[in-house]
């Protein structure tokens, strides 16, 4: 009798445990799409439709157009290819350098390789807006004020925390590979571009959406040194939706759910290879 009675709270333990787990992700999950939620249901309502009491938790009436205003208001074309342009540059710019940076630091032995490691890390640490008056003042000083290559130029120095994932993913592939390859001749550039590279197509990947996410979300940099409406990416121009005479919530809303697109489109299409690059960056010692 003692045994059935120990099995069947091991059974109940086993059952109880699983519900659990699922009903507090589900608690989770409710809390985070509900905004996404509540963005859909203003963007579709009418102008006044949002400051009905009681609130309607789903349109009666899908006002489509105010996507087509909301887009109007903020000329979204161009400013949608300011900011893809940009985006693609220094995305380009922070994976490229870092891989180079991250291979160099974790496979080329030279002196000082632990200390050029330890200051990337250490940059980390500082906040973005403590360099941010100095290094306007050189961008001003050199007459770049008003342009993009304040926002490009320092993509293709690296990413201190895309070093870090690089050194620490490189680090864990055995040399065996780089001594086989220098053995048939080949050079670091070659052994980068043809063995590492190709072996860290989901640390790529992870990198690509990270930095395209940073940067398509880039809002103070973009604001301090773009003048120039013309000039000016998705993120600066629905912000100024806010004016001084008020704001359209459903076109403001209609916006923000364009501006959200690129990246929801970007992360389903290479979620399998994010969650791979996670798994591996977990798998090699990141923790």
């Amino acid at each position: 009798m003692a045994g059935n009675n120990v099995t069947v709270n091991m059974r109940n333990k086993i059952k109880v445990g699983p519900i659990i787990r699922f009903i507090f992700l589900l608690v989770l999950s409710v809390s985070m799409i509900y905004p996404v939620l509540w963005m859909i249901t203003i963007a579709l309502e009418s102008s006044g439709g949002m400051f009905k009491v009681p609130p309607e938790w789903f349109p009666h009436e899908f006002h489509w157009s105010n996507f087509i205003e909301g887009a109007k208001k903020v000329e979204f074309a161009h400013v949608f290819l300011n900011s893809l342009a940009i985006s693609v540059i220094v995305t380009t710019g922070q994976v490229v350098s870092s891989l180079f940076i991250g291979y160099g630091i974790s496979r080329i032995p030279f002196p000082g390789r632990k200390l050029w490691f330890y200051l990337f890390i250490g940059s980390m640490m500082l906040p973005s807006i403590v360099s941010l008056i100095p290094v306007f003042y050189v961008f001003a000083k050199v007459g770049l004020f008003n342009t993009w290559w304040p926002i490009l130029i320092p993509a293709f120095f690296g990413n201190p925390f895309f070093v870090f994932l690089c050194r620490q993913f490189y680090s864990s592939i055995p040399y065996s590979y780089d001594e086989a390859a220098k053995i048939d001749g080949a050079n670091h550039l070659q052994i980068m571009m043809r063995v590492i590279v190709p072996m860290s197509i989901p640390l790529v990947v992870t990198m690509i959406i990270l930095s395209f996410q940073g940067s398509w979300n880039e809002y103070l940099t973009p604001l301090v040194y773009l003048q120039d409406q013309k000039l000016w990416p998705l993120s600066v121009a629905v912000a100024s939706f806010s004016g001084a005479y008020g704001t359209t919530w459903n076109h403001f809303m209609a916006v923000n759910l364009l501006y959200m697109l690129p990246l929801l489109i970007l992360f389903f299409v290479a979620q399998k290879y994010f969650m791979q690059g996670l798994g591996s960056l977990n798998n090699s010692g990141l923790k």
